[in-house]
C-alpha cells in the first residue's frame, strides 16, 4: 500500500491510499471522480433518484435509463449555455451551480414558459458532444 498526495487546481489537498502505481492511480481516480459526480447529480443533489422507492429490477432499469437521458440532456444544454454565458463563480472560487443544474434551469424554463429559445435547446439534443481531443 502506498499513499499518493497532490493539490488540485483549486488548492484542495487530495490524498489517496492505493496499491496501484502513481500514474495509474491518477488515471483511475480521474475516471472514478467523474463517475461519482455523475451519480451524485442523479441522486441526492439532482434528480433525487433514491426517493423513487422503485425496487423491481426491470422498472428500476427503465427509470435509471430515463434519468440518464434527462441528465445527458441537461448536461448538453448546460455545456452549451456555459460557453455563451458562463456560470458565475462564488467568492470561495467554485461555480454557483453545476453544469448539469445550469442546463436543467434553462430546459425547465423553456418547457414551462414556452421560451423563445426552446427550439434551439431541443436542437442541441440532436447534436453530439465534440470529442475530448477537440476541446
Amino acid at each position: 500500500m502506498q499513499v499518493v498526495a497532490t493539490r488540485a487546481a483549486d488548492g484542495d489537498l487530495i490524498v489517496l491510499a492505493t496499491d496501484l502505481k502513481v500514474w495509474d492511480t491518477w488515471a483511475v481516480y480521474r475516471l472514478r471522480w467523474s463517475i461519482e459526480c455523475t451519480f451524485s447529480s442523479m441522486k441526492s443533489r439532482g434528480f433525487d433518484l433514491e426517493r423513487s422507492a422503485v425496487t423491481h429490477a426491470d422498472r428500476l432499469e427503465r427509470l435509471f435509463g430515463l434519468v440518464t437521458l434527462a441528465w445527458v440532456c441537461c448536461l448538453r444544454v448546460g455545456v452549451w449555455m456555459n460557453a455563451s454565458k458562463p456560470i458565475p463563480v462564488k467568492a470561495h472560487g467554485r461555480r454557483a451551480v453545476s453544469v448539469v443544474q445550469y442546463g436543467w434551469q434553462y430546459l425547465a424554463r423553456a418547457l414551462r414558459w414556452d421560451h423563445p429559445q426552446a427550439e434551439i435547446y431541443f436542437g442541441l439534443l440532436n447534436q453530439p458532444f465534440s470529442a475530448p481531443s477537440a476541446t
